[in-house]
């Protein structure tokens, strides 16, 4: 015969492994302190700038 178990625990269990992998996915896309969005942001606008003045000008005809 097989193990008894407590279907209140099983599924608790379940949830709480489901909220841990959200959890870490939300710590990877969100967990970034201000500085370092700031920085990121700061980084992206320089280079988008250095793109913006090597981009050549069109001829007019």
């Amino acid at each position: 015969m097989g193990e008894v178990i407590n279907l209140n625990k099983a599924r608790k269990a379940r949830d709480k492994a489901e909220a841990k992998r959200t959890a870490d996915a939300n710590r990877l896309t969100f967990g970034r302190t201000r500085s370092e969005s700031q920085s990121t942001q700061k980084e992206r606008d320089r280079e988008a700038a250095r793109l913006d003045g090597h981009k050549l000008d069109e001829p007019e005809t």
